[in-house]
């Protein structure tokens, strides 16, 4: 099968006792930047039996403003996200970074509020990374789509490290047929993204991102995944100044069989590295 051909007859899954609700918290950069990723995040939700709902009046999760220290502001916005969610099962993010912001960071935003930490401590129990439900809360064991080509895999920081998401998308992959995936040497190094800490240490920020590069060309992969739009960016952005011919892409759209729009970075696509 060529790159790009796709089947797809849903996740496979221990059923649920009932359909879950689930809100879809679509982050700001997937909403800026790469729709498609939520589309593909939509897509596996309600394959694997979810009911699932956007709400318009989520925003940011608040991170760029705590990570900067200004918590007047990421009290006001995570205000907003917690409003917003109220009464879903689950809130479920396509990204590690996000994720983890509200269910790490919430509570501890909040501590000195009694009747919103209770709420803070509520939404973050219920919120995870898109890879992480399917597989630990629902129970998904494969998806059934093909996608003939090879893969390297970046394990964002913040997932890792917050969130232990690691073997999740690995094993949803390695159901994928056609698709080898071969692991990146520093799989669990920083790309040097970090949010802010691009903007504040641009050089240091350079080196990180150039030395990861170079170790996904080594890998021979045609495709570069991983679970947060912010590290693909950056990584989809280095990748092309150094001539790389890699793809880039969120592991969602490769799993939902939704790999018919342009990779991260390519001419056609909503997103142009080159802009980075």
């Amino acid at each position: 099968m060529a790159q790009g051909d796709t089947t797809d007859t849903g996740p496979q899954s221990a059923a649920p006792a009932r359909s879950p609700k689930v809100g879809l918290f679509v982050t700001c950069l997937v909403d800026m930047f790469r729709p498609s990723i939520g589309f593909a995040t939509l897509k596996l939700l309600e394959d694997a039996g979810c009911t699932v709902i956007v709400p318009a009046e989520q925003t940011c999760c608040g991170q760029p403003a705590f990570n900067s220290g200004d918590n007047k502001d990421t009290r006001a916005v995570a205000a907003q996200v917690i409003d917003a969610f109220e009464g879903v099962d689950y809130v479920v993010a396509p990204s590690g970074s996000c994720a983890g912001m509200i269910r790490e960071h919430y509570p501890e935003l909040f501590a000195d509020d009694p009747s919103m930490a209770q709420r803070a401590q509520h939404i973050a129990k219920r919120t995870y990374e898109l890879t992480s439900f399917l597989v630990d809360v629902l129970g998904v064991t494969r998806v059934d789509t093909s996608l003939d080509t090879t893969v390297t895999y970046h394990d964002s920081c913040s997932g890792l490290r917050e969130l232990e998401v690691k073997a999740q998308p690995r094993r949803l992959l390695a159901g994928v047929k056609g698709l080898s995936l071969t692991e990146l040497p520093g799989a669990e190094v920083c790309c040097g993204f970090g949010g802010t800490f691009c903007v504040k240490y641009p050089e240091i920020s350079d080196k990180m991102v150039t030395n990861k590069a170079e170790e996904i060309v080594a890998t021979g992969a045609e495709t570069l995944l991983a679970g947060d739009l912010g590290c693909l960016l950056n990584m989809a952005g280095k990748l092309k100044r150094l001539g790389a011919s890699t793809k880039v892409r969120h592991v969602a759209e490769v799993l939902a069989g939704m790999t018919d729009t342009p990779a991260i970075g390519d001419p056609a696509s909503s997103v142009s590295g080159e802009e980075r």
